[in-house]
């Protein structure tokens, strides 16, 4: 009988950006996280469980603030730097992970069926789970890959700029190429980008962005550690203390060797984020809405926290 898809949740930078669970700011009307939502929309999709990645030392926060109340199956992994392939230790200047492909490496003995790859502080919406788990429930090959892709318009923010991977989508809707542009506005004419904050250029509302939710076959587990490997080679010799293993990167490498085709699928979901302080009440205040609309409902899990 074959497996339900698991949902892999990129954590480990949880801790070092808020200070612990116990600073994380609370969006629901319950003390829900973002992360609440996630779990809470895979599961209504068809998930099965979830992987959650994060480092070792947060994990009593995560099971006091989170898995006490969440009525879904999450086991931990977790991303350390000194796990290595064989043959590699740890540079002693080295002191932040290793990046975002690392992080989903790290999982590698839990991810037994295809899964989905998302952030924990993002808020992707039901339809784009549900795009994913329809697409892993029919994953069949070890080239199926699959990103669920957001209009630009719908992640931008209004209090700051933004960094966003603008995709180059193929007619037949397969990712071609991710162009990463690091400072995005919005304006009333439509969003902007700009390398030196000087010179604007116009990009389309309807651009296809990435925001970092993939859904892989298992193979990628096992992809994953035949590329640590070259990573590695090439950042010991270059950038020692700061270079990142990620996922996006990956990604373009296998599709490259021809070893991965990926799906794009277009989600109209609105994406919400704390990129800023002062993006928290405008994120209450959409989950508030969907609330009172009936997209989820008045408590997340049933209960009052």
């Amino acid at each position: 009988m074959s497996k339900g898809p698991i949902l892999l949740i990129m954590a480990a930078g949880m801790g070092s950006r808020y200070g612990g669970l116990k600073q994380m700011d609370p969006v629901g009307a319950h003390g829900e996280f973002i992360l609440d939502y996630s779990l809470y929309d895979a599961k209504r999709a068809g998930f099965e469980r979830a992987v959650l990645v994060i480092k070792r030392e947060t994990e009593p926060d995560f099971r006091e603030f989170l898995l006490s109340r969440v009525k879904f199956p999450v086991t931990f992994a977790y991303q350390e730097l000194t796990d290595l392939p064989a043959g590699y230790t740890l540079p002693g200047k080295r002191m932040k992970p290793w990046g975002t492909a690392h992080a989903v490496y790290a999982a590698r003995e839990q991810l037994d069926a295809p899964f989905c790859v998302i952030n924990a502080d993002d808020f992707y919406g039901a339809e784009s789970f549900n795009l994913a788990a329809r697409h892993l429930q029919t994953v069949s090959t070890d080239d199926d890959f699959a990103m669920i892709g957001y209009l630009l318009k719908n992640t931008l923010s209004d209090t700051g700029h933004v960094a966003r991977g603008i995709c180059n989508v193929a007619g037949d809707g397969t990712l071609q190429s991710i162009i990463e542009r690091t400072h995005i506005i919005s304006t009333v004419d439509g969003p902007l980008m700009t390398e030196d904050e000087q010179v604007y250029t116009r990009l389309s509302a309807h651009a296809v962005v990435s925001m970092n939710m993939w859904c892989f076959p298992k193979a990628m587990a096992r992809y994953l550690g035949e590329l640590l490997p070259a990573f590695l080679d090439k950042a010991l010799k270059e950038n020692v203390e700061k270079a990142e293993f990620y996922l996006p990167q990956a990604v373009d490498t296998l599709v490259s060797q021809r070893r991965a085709r990926v799906k794009v699928y277009e989600s109209t979901e609105r994406w919400y984020g704390v990129t800023y302080k002062a993006d928290r009440p405008m994120v209450e205040q959409a989950l508030r809405q969907m609330s009172l609309d009936g997209t989820y409902p008045q408590t997340l899990w049933g209960e009052h926290n």
